[in-house]
């Protein structure tokens, strides 16, 4: 197996594959390997694959997947549903547009994998309406597949969302995907047993169902050594801030932030790095002593942060990470759903705090109120869904590494921009 199996076959250019290109490429081979096997088998093979999940919790993609009933023991008639999640907003994130604009016949057969071990009819793949070209390769390539008889009785379509960041949870995308407000929804029941329409229905990232066929082509054995630690596969991480040339790189699970800086051109600014998020920009703040922490789901949780999407923003001494977290707190704070009180009001207050902060106008106190936000919002439970907590996983880490620079903004607002 290549080094590079998810992205091997991308075009420069990002132009997609036709049927008969991607066919000839080996496309939908996996498909048929799959389809020779018992659904149950397929899905131990992904969990000897050590799939984790590729939009931000890491969970088990086997383990989701077994969620699902078996055929005939869902009360009631209906479909299963598979929603192939791509409404990417997450700050920094653009790996998922990789997949869609120009790899969309991988997409299909992951779906068609994914839809046969979960004994799924429909899939749905959302995708938010600014890729409006990954919007035209999707219909392009389904409507080609589904000629082809390729999709066999699985019902596939493209869904343009509206773009929201809340949309990343997967309750509130399928409130969305009927036309509601798009709110998270209390669980349980979970959405395998009530999803949408109030049907089984699982949520899948466009990443983790990508590296479907990647499994089934070659093995669960060949997947997982293709990482470097634990967690198998390859991952698409997104570099960008402060570094020479920000970029998608696909490399092993477990590779390191300094090899993806160094592949990046180095630190750039100052030169001097002085912190990065490894997992956009809810995670923690990691520090230089943190470079060679291999970046998967485990290490970077033990380091105290979260890997989340594998989109990594790099801050060198001449950015002021106070402002850049402002400036993440005003994006979470306008896509809070508002279901939450403390999301609806915490997430504004912080957000107008850190501008104080920024102008010099904050006061004494205003370094407390931030402290206590960043401690009662940070645990999970205490809102409908996690961006309450991830926003404060961000203010919280900031807090305690850069707490001298917060009493230095306090006194002088910021003056970090004015010495270099």
């Amino acid at each position: 197996m290549t080094g590079l199996p998810l992205t091997r076959h991308a075009r420069p250019d990002r132009r997609p594959h036709s049927l008969a290109e991607w066919r000839a490429l080996g496309g939908y081979d996996a498909v048929a390997a799959a389809r020779a096997m018992a659904p149950a088998a397929v899905v131990d093979m992904v969990a000897a694959a050590a799939l984790n999940g590729r939009g931000g919790a890491g969970f088990p993609a086997a383990t989701k997947w077994r969620f699902m009933p078996a055929p005939g023991t869902t009360p009631g008639d209906g479909p299963s549903y598979l929603i192939v999640n791509g409404d990417e907003m997450e700050p920094g994130a653009f790996k998922d547009r990789l997949f869609l604009e120009a790899l969309p016949h991988q997409l299909i057969e992951g779906a068609i994998i994914a839809a046969h071990a979960m004994h799924v009819t429909e899939a749905i793949v959302l995708v938010r309406d600014a890729y409006r070209t990954g919007i035209a390769a999707m219909e392009t390539a389904i409507a080609e597949a589904e000629a082809a008889g390729l999709l066999g009785g699985l019902h596939m379509r493209v869904h343009g969302s509206a773009g929201r960041y809340i949309v990343g949870e997967e309750t509130a995308l399928i409130e969305a995907l009927e036309g509601k407000r798009a709110v998270p929804r209390k669980r349980p029941p979970f959405p395998a047993q009530s999803g949408l329409w109030g049907r089984p229905t699982t949520v899948n990232n466009v990443e983790t169902i990508a590296n479907a066929p990647v499994i089934l082509a070659g093995g669960a054995d060949a997947f997982r050594a293709l990482s470097r630690t634990g967690e198998g596969g390859t991952k698409l991480f997104g570099i960008s801030g402060r570094v020479h040339r920000p970029q998608l790189i696909e490399a092993p699970m477990g590779t390191t932030a300094r090899e993806l800086i160094d592949r990046c051109g180095g630190v750039s600014g100052s030169g001097v790095l002085r912190a990065f998020q490894p997992g956009g920009g809810a995670s923690g703040f990691l520090g230089p002593e943190h470079l060679d922490v291999p970046l998967d789901f485990g290490h970077v949780a033990a380091a105290g942060s979260m890997f989340g999407t594998g989109t990594m923003i790099v801050l060198d001494d001449s950015a002021c990470p106070i402002g850049v977290v402002a400036r993440h707190m005003r994006f979470y704070a306008r896509e809070s759903c508002g279901w939450c009180t403390p999301c609806r009001e915490g997430l504004p207050w912080a957000a107008r705090i850190l501008d104080a902060l920024e102008a010099g106008t904050a006061r004494a106190t205003d370094l407390d109120v931030l402290r206590m936000t960043a401690a009662e919002g940070s645990p999970r439970g205490r809102s409908f869904c996690d961006l309450m907590g991830g926003a404060m996983q961000s203010l919280g880490s900031a807090l305690a590494r850069f707490g001298d620079l917060f009493d230095d903004h306090l006194a002088h607002g910021c003056t970090i921009g004015a010495r270099h």
